[in-house]
């Protein structure tokens, strides 16, 4: 199969399920989530497990359409803002709190795929952080302040055992983080889905909202077939924008990332790696990769504001796989695509709600799975108990991208560490 002629390798496994029916006619709910990516299915999962069952999620494609359904799968703590930078700008007991919501978020997700039996190929065998450059400080510096600060272990993998598991001569050492898991990301949003249906959540597919507008009391929220009145909204639509609050939507970026997957490797992965753990890397415009079940290779990478065809998400990504695997040189790819994540300003979930009844969580760019499953989680408990620990991410508002200036700025960020990066690796030879 020709990348042209494939979606994408999850879609093309994905466990089959019958559809979800567009909502239709008036109908009256307690809450309502758009958008059925992994933030609305964790929200609407965890007020389900609350006991509120009058929830209705309501997406304008398929479950797990956008990025949900199109990311690395890789289920590890943190967020895309790094750990020095979360400690500069909260201080030791809020930036602990912080990342401590991400590390029970993957222990959350490790406890519901075996509670509700989610057949997601899930691997739980760690990450591999491995070191593009010659200079060990950056990995140093990471492997103690995770220690010191947020009591976090991850291993040393001097250059020789580092390369026992990951056969190429690009790397120089690397960090073992045991604490994570990778796993077929579509199929782990399907199986969130019937979890939610089966405590009582009404799921509406091809139900696009065109207005969301204050009625008295309560919103309304209008599809092209279906009127639905509710007390509570949770907007939950990443880098595919619903248009139905600017000050919402302004506040992101969506920016594409590309994912290949080769043709089943047999032996020949052996060649390659010799781990069950997921791989990325140390520089900023990082690869990813892990090996899947059927012995094919899935490799990410690249951020851009375009979103750019199979054709050439493949060729862009078969040249970076080969600078780390040239034993791969004749490998055929039988899968390529892209996908919008939602970027932050400031590199951190937006989570937050207002008086009316109006919620928001987006802006899980980079590093999705655990924080949308922690966003899941603390909207749930608000609008089912009056939590108010969402309040922690106060200081990471809905600050405006200014699009579409926003995203020339962050086409030359990208462009500009990709360029620190090559020198770096230059002057060392």
């Amino acid at each position: 199969m020709s990348p042209s002629q494939a979606t994408s390798y999850y879609r093309a496994t994905a466990v089959p399920y019958e559809s979800f029916a567009p909502l239709q006619g008036r109908q009256h709910a307690r809450v309502a989530i758009i958008g059925g990516g992994f933030a609305g299915l964790n929200t609407a999962l965890g007020l389900a497990e609350r006991g509120v069952r009058d929830v209705v999620l309501l997406e304008r494609e398929q479950i797990g359409f956008g990025a949900s359904g199109r990311n690395g799968g890789f289920v590890f703590a943190g967020y895309s803002l790094g750990e020095q930078s979360l400690l500069d700008q909260l201080g030791e007991a809020h930036a602990q709190a912080l990342f401590k919501l991400t590390t029970e978020a993957v222990q959350r997700i490790r406890q519901r795929i075996t509670d509700y039996a989610i057949a997601c190929d899930v691997v739980d065998e760690g990450v591999i952080w491995a070191n593009w450059f010659r200079d060990p400080a950056v990995l140093r510096q990471r492997q103690q302040l995770l220690a010191e600060h947020y009591g976090v272990q991850w291993q040393w993998l001097p250059k020789a055992e580092l390369r026992e598991r990951v056969r190429s001569e690009r790397y120089h050492d690397g960090l073992y983080e045991r604490d994570a898991l990778h796993l077929h990301p579509l199929n782990y949003a399907i199986g969130l889905a019937a979890a939610a249906v089966g405590h009582g959540v009404r799921i509406h597919e091809n139900s696009g909202v065109r207005s969301l507008t204050r009625d008295g009391l309560q919103w309304r929220v209008r599809t092209t077939q279906g009127d639905l009145l509710v007390d509570q909204v949770v907007l939950a639509c990443g880098g595919y924008l619903a248009g139905l609050q600017k000050s919402i939507d302004r506040a992101i970026l969506p920016i594409a990332t590309y994912v290949m997957v080769t043709e089943p490797l047999g032996h020949r992965m052996d060649d390659c790696l010799h781990t069950r753990a997921a791989v990325y890397d140390s520089r900023f415009a990082f690869d990813y990769y892990r090996a899947l079940p059927d012995t094919r290779l899935l490799w990410g990478g690249r951020i851009s504001i375009l979103n750019r065809s199979p054709q050439a998400v493949q060729r862009l990504l078969t040249k970076d796989l080969l600078l780390v695997f040239p034993q791969l040189q004749d490998v055929k790819v039988d899968y390529a695509w892209s996908g919008l994540m939602s970027y932050a300003r400031h590199q951190m979930p937006q989570i937050g709600g207002i008086d009316n009844g109006l919620w928001w969580a987006q802006a899980f760019g980079g590093h999705g799975l655990a924080p949308t499953c922690a966003a899941g989680e603390l909207l749930a408990a608000a609008i089912a108990e009056g939590d108010d620990r969402w309040k922690q991410f106060t200081d990471y508002g809905l600050s405006s991208t200014h699009r579409p200036f926003g995203y020339l700025g962050a086409q030359a960020t990208y462009w500009w560490q990709q360029g620190r990066d090559w020198l770096k690796a230059r002057l060392e030879g």
